[in-house]
């Protein structure tokens, strides 16, 4: 008995181990079984938690808001969405169950962890909006720190000696992570508040003069900040349990 084909393309059978074979072909076949993987990794989680149960009510106002949004409150129009999207009514609201789950799964894996992953992660969380001129010599930009202190404005002289892209923005370079910048101007920086100037410090074989705009610490207040730490450990659990895997790919004719 022949086999059902894994695709049929114009009338042509194709069978799993072709496309596979296409897959390795064009390089994707590793991201192709990451994603098999990565979706069995959760699906059996999910299935073995019994406290991640999401109310039948948040589900269904999920639903019409979806539809609101999309526009698809007409029944014949959300049928020809879900029929171009390859989805029948069950398969949709799978989706959306799975996609509450996923979030509730995210905040209890990473509860206990993220106050000591914000610490660990805090210097490079942390920003400062920073101006600055950057010349080649240690005397010109000691010479130009005399100017300023005397009250020549800082912009005109980054637009005037600054070998930096950003002098064409009177020096500013926006927000910076503190956990980019090297040892020494940090140091200076953490001791520095909002409108003060630092410098001449060595950087890349130039000199440069910054001065301090604002000062951008982060905080878990933050909610996108603390969504996007809950997402890196959540990515963290997944790669720690792929890891341990023993996977074997076998393709019959």
């Amino acid at each position: 008995m022949a086999a059902t084909p894994f695709l049929t393309v114009d009338e042509q059978p194709l069978s799993l181990s072709q496309c596979l074979k296409y897959l390795q072909s064009s390089g994707k076949l590793q991201s192709f079984l990451s994603d098999i993987l990565r979706q069995y990794v959760l699906e059996q989680e999910l299935q073995t938690r019994e406290d991640i149960d999401i109310s039948s009510a948040v589900i269904e106002q999920a639903v019409i808001n979806f539809r609101l949004q999309q526009k698809l409150t007409e029944p014949k129009a959300f049928q020809e969405w879900l029929t171009r999207n390859g989805l029948d009514y069950n398969a949709f609201h799978s989706q959306i169950v799975n996609g509450f789950k996923l979030e509730k799964l995210k905040t209890q894996l990473s509860e206990s962890k993220l106050q000591e992953y914000f610490i660990e992660r805090k210097l490079f969380l942390d920003r400062v909006v920073v101006s600055r001129i950057v010349v080649d010599s240690k005397e010109l930009a000691e010479e130009l720190r005399s100017q300023i202190d005397e009250g020549a404005k800082f912009e005109n002289l980054a637009q005037q000696y600054s070998i930096a892209e950003d002098r064409v923005a009177n020096g500013m370079m926006g927000p910076v992570s503190r956990g980019t910048m090297p040892d020494t101007l940090r140091a200076l920086v953490d001791a520095a508040v909002a409108g003060d100037l630092v410098g001449p410090v060595e950087i890349e074989k130039n000199w440069g003069l910054f001065r301090v705009e604002q000062l951008l610490p982060a905080s878990l207040e933050d909610p996108k900040l603390k969504q996007a730490l809950q997402n890196e450990l959540f990515e963290r659990w997944i790669a720690e349990k792929l890891q341990k895997m023993t996977v074997k790919l076998q393709v019959n004719e």
